[in-house]
């Protein structure tokens, strides 16, 4: 009776987590909407009980609310492009609470190449990138967004992948995005990188995503699950 040679089992493999683990974008930015205009309805209706329904039908609320509910369509936006490449190689969270901090960081994305760290924002006007000094002064990198000098943004993002990295292994490769959804971008061109942050659009993000890279489907599993742990929704 010749030799009996056991079968060789397939190493199994880890199920991508379910869509609804990936949580929903602008949740935060939206409920402070919701109670910044609420709280101001009811104020407004107790200052002025007989014409309160009035004022605030032909009033604007202040740009400090209004500027949570543009914020809110921005991450909305753009986490609805996001869900629709989602596969098992490019698995997603969205509005992520960073630990001891009221801060949270947009959107999460789990992908072959990388984790990308993507903060969303609706600003109208043509981002660009201007750099003083170089030569004889140190060098400086302002982000404008048409004639805004919004460089902060640029710091916000560097300490959100602070954070991320700081969960993750130091071989698993973490780029931080500014995504602007409704910008003036230029026909040709445009996108940029500013201190190692991306500054793009929707349709020039997508593709990267999508790229090959060297981490498994397992592994993205692995890191989604890590991130989620440590990151709850906010």
């Amino acid at each position: 009776m010749g030799d009996v040679v056991a079968p060789v089992l397939a190493e199994p493999v880890r199920a991508a987590p379910p869509a609804s683990a990936s949580g929903v974008a602008g949740a935060s930015a939206r409920r402070e909407f919701e109670r910044r205009r609420a709280k101001r309805e009811e104020r407004v209706r107790a200052d002025h009980p007989k014409l309160g329904g009035f004022l605030l039908a032909v009033s604007e609320a202040p740009q400090s609310t209004r500027a949570w509910d543009v914020g809110a369509r921005g991450e909305e936006r753009l986490g609805k492009g996001l869900d629709r490449l989602r596969c098992d190689r490019l698995l997603l969270l969205h509005d992520r609470r960073i630990p001891r901090s009221r801060a949270n960081i947009d959107h999460l994305a789990v992908t072959a190449s990388g984790v990308f760290v993507i903060d969303a924002k609706k600003y109208g006007g043509r981002p660009q990138l201007k750099v003083e000094g170089g030569v004889l002064r140190p060098r400086v990198e302002r982000l404008l967004v048409g004639s805004r000098d919004c460089t902060k943004l640029v710091d916000g993002v560097l300490k959100q992948v602070d954070v991320v990295r700081s969960l993750l292994s130091e071989d698993i490769p973490v780029l931080g995005v500014l995504c602007f959804v409704e910008a003036e971008w230029p026909l040709f061109g445009g996108a940029f990188t500013t201190r190692g942050v991306q500054a793009l659009w929707p349709k020039k993000l997508y593709p990267q995503l999508q790229g090959d890279g060297l981490l498994t489907a397992d592994k993205i599993t692995e890191i989604h699950r890590t991130l989620a742990e440590a990151l709850t929704p906010a």
